[in-house]
């Protein structure tokens, strides 16, 4: 079924290099534009790799690598995912470009994590084919996909996508209002909220408050959702705490000190060789395969458990 589908990936760096081998791995045949001759050059070697640790077979003519869109096959395109950078302005003008290009069947969706999809398909006349399809680092080990509807989105549409996502191994989530972070970003960053108001009040080390999310409640979030982890627990319990804890919890509106001085600094982290860690090429290299790993074993762990939500087949 997959195999007469074909995408466009515009931005070739990390997050456009994972979607695409999301798609290369179901079966699709995928084109990417990048304007850096240097992300083109490195792409299919890339694929290649991530294919490999997937196992995967590499079909190196289902790539195809573009400077520009002088070249695509139009017609033939039934999904964009835009993977610029999180800028507003050029996500505008990226997706009025498409909106001109594109046949008018294809669907037009943005990998943007933060900036509402209504805001970045405002002025397009068919904006009723564009949506988020928000895909998380590393996007071919991640299995969850945001499906986010904007404010003039299809639904039909969207669910179509969803059923894409579900027949690429991933587990798509239909996000039905248009709210600034989606559904991961926003509880990811309440748990960094807290965890760098821990920091920066000196309660813990930076080792030990990673530890205290990874080997208690974080190993637990592979089993099960924070919502059935209150069903198992009660929620007689979960609201007694509530009560007690909520008030005391951070709602600071700004980031804080401890990582405004560390991005003045330029400490970005494994990036710049340092942040709250130093990092040097070894630690890098050693870290991101001892990472990728342990993603690895958890997704196995899911897969045979099978993603939960799965629609049942007709006629089941």
């Amino acid at each position: 079924m997959q195999g007469s589908n074909r995408a466009l990936i515009v931005g070739g760096g990390t997050m456009g290099f994972g979607v695409a081998v999301v798609l290369l791995a179901g079966g699709w045949r995928v084109d990417v534009v990048s304007p850096t001759a240097a992300t083109r050059e490195s792409l299919p070697k890339r694929v290649m790799q991530a294919m490999q640790r997937l196992n995967k077979p590499f079909d190196a003519a289902a790539l195809a690598v573009h400077a520009d869109y002088a070249r695509l096959p139009w017609n033939e395109i039934a999904l964009v995912v835009e993977n610029v950078r999180e800028d507003l302005a050029l996500k505008q003008s990226v997706f009025a470009e498409l909106e001109r290009l594109s046949a008018p069947q294809t669907i037009l969706s943005s990998n943007s994590s933060s900036f509402p999809i209504s805001e970045i398909g405002k002025g397009l006349k068919t904006q009723a084919r564009m949506m988020g399809l928000h895909f998380f680092m590393p996007a071919y080990l991640v299995p969850l996909v945001e499906v986010i509807r904007g404010e003039a989105t299809d639904a039909a549409l969207a669910e179509k996508v969803g059923d894409w996502m579900w027949a690429l191994g991933k587990r798509p989530v239909q996000v039905k209002r248009d709210i600034p972070g989606f559904l991961g970003n926003r509880m990811q960053h309440a748990l960094i909220r807290e965890a760098l108001n821990l920091l920066q009040s000196g309660v813990a080390s930076a080792e030990d408050i990673d530890a205290a999310i990874r080997y208690s409640f974080g190993f637990r979030l592979a089993a099960a959702g924070p919502l059935l982890q209150r069903e198992h627990a009660g929620w007689d319990m979960s609201f007694a705490v509530a009560q007690s804890l909520y008030p005391d919890l951070s709602n600071m509106q700004t980031p804080p000190p401890v990582i405004e001085d560390m991005v003045k600094q330029g400490r970005f982290g494994m990036k710049s060789g340092q942040g709250l860690m130093a990092w040097d090429a070894d630690s890098i290299a050693e870290e991101k395969a001892r990472y990728e790993q342990a993603l690895q074993t958890v997704l196995q762990v899911f897969e045979r458990e099978g993603l939960d939500g799965r629609p049942k087949p007709e006629g089941s």
